[in-house]
């Protein structure tokens, strides 16, 4: 197993790096870098640059407009767009749901659906969770009957982080009760801006609305905007959660965050010119320790990937490993900032003030980041039950 770089592939990453370089907005890097509020215009500013590039399905094949870069070359370009600043791709359109309609979507569905979640231009919510209906997605209740052409689909969804943004949105819907929970569930394509659609707002105890309810009643759906064939649902969500655990793991940030975390400190005077504190280094050099593990990780599948040899199948794990390690840098770093470390407040930070009064600018978002990361071991499948499938289809027992 070579877990090095070839010259080819440091000269991509050399490409890429100038390229973000030059094209990411500086005003957006900056917010990144120092945990400020991203709106839905820096998303989508952000995604539609990368799609006059072809790079906003940077995962993507030629075949599908994408540019059909390999396993190592995805890396790398993530890597680079992480380290410079720029904002996580919103993964539900790019990472999610273009691959199962790659994968099982119509000719036609790949047609109408694909070209928009390139050029960044539509934004896509993803309705899998429901109350009750989180880890055990195959309970799922929300309803869709076929009547003719078309479905009707009541119901509710929860949790749709950033749904309020949403043009379309992908559903597990249940549409056969008969037999097991699994085999009745179907993947419905649904248009946000549908009658009987509503939206509502869940506030997090950091005060962002980051997260949703959606409500469907008796919304009607085209029956040509059902994905593959009917009641094979479970099949698609499956594959899709594949990439949205490995996308959660997220190591790259980790990296960049990793480097705040340093910086932090040094503003504490807990690191650098002589100050150091025994204690504080030895818990960094511990999530610096961590961080390369998770890469190293990273880099074997690459390996695997890049020789041909079937890769265990390890989504499971980078998810439990990368979002067990976010939640711990940031609690570290709200343990360093101590009581001046603030939520948001968003009246006082729309006005500019960023703790600047009191020196304090890089600890005014600290507590904010600590509090949504909680969340980071419960979506994309709670780390309890991920435990048990790697449990089951990696070490076998």
């Amino acid at each position: 197993m070579d877990l090095r770089f070839t010259p080819e592939e440091q000269a991509f990453r050399d490409e890429v790096r100038g390229w973000v370089a030059a094209n990411l907005p500086a005003d957006i890097s900056f917010k990144v870098k120092h945990a400020l509020r991203l709106d839905k215009s820096d998303h989508q500013r952000w995604a539609r640059i990368l799609g006059k590039q072809g790079w906003h399905g940077w995962a993507w094949p030629k075949a599908f407009g994408g540019p059909g870069w390999n396993a190592v070359q995805r890396h790398l370009f993530e890597e680079e767009c992480a380290l410079a600043g720029a904002p996580r791709i919103v993964p539900f359109g790019p990472v999610m749901v273009a691959p199962v309609i790659m994968a099982f979507g119509s000719p036609e569905q790949q047609r109408r659906f694909l070209p928009g979640i390139m050029s960044g231009e539509v934004w896509w919510s993803q309705g899998y969770s429901e109350p009750g209906s989180g880890s055990d997605l195959a309970s799922l209740k929300c309803k869709a009957e076929r009547r003719g052409d078309k479905y009707i689909v009541n119901g509710q969804k929860t949790w749709t982080t950033l749904g309020q943004h949403g043009d379309w949105i992908f559903c597990l819907v249940r549409t056969d009760t008969s037999g097991k929970p699994q085999t009745g569930i179907s993947f419905l394509l649904i248009d946000m801006k549908s009658p009987g659609v509503s939206v509502r707002p869940i506030i997090t105890m950091d005060g962002e609305h980051e997260v949703n309810e959606v409500w469907f009643d008796n919304v009607e759906v085209p029956a040509d905007q059902l994905v593959g064939e009917e009641n094979k649902g479970w099949t698609y969500a499956k594959y899709l959660l594949a990439h949205e655990r490995t996308n959660i793991a997220d190591v790259n940030r980790a990296k960049r965050e990793l480097e705040r975390l340093k910086r932090v400190a040094q503003a504490e005077g807990l690191m650098g010119n002589g100050s150091d504190d025994l204690r504080w280094r030895d818990r960094i050099a511990q999530v610096e320790v961590d961080v390369v593990a998770l890469e190293m990780m990273v880099l074997r599948v690459l390996s695997a990937e890049k020789s041909g040899k079937q890769s265990l199948d390890v989504a499971g794990l980078l998810k439990i490993r990368g979002s067990e390690l976010q939640q711990q840098y940031t609690e570290l770093m709200m343990l360093i900032g101590g009581p001046l470390v603030r939520a948001f407040v968003f009246e006082a930070m729309e006005a500019g003030w960023q703790g600047d009064h009191v020196g304090a600018a890089h600890l005014a978002p600290l507590a904010s980041t600590y509090f949504n990361t909680r969340k980071t071991t419960i979506y994309g499948g709670s780390n309890e039950v991920q435990k048990n499938i790697v449990a089951q289809t990696v070490l076998g027992s």
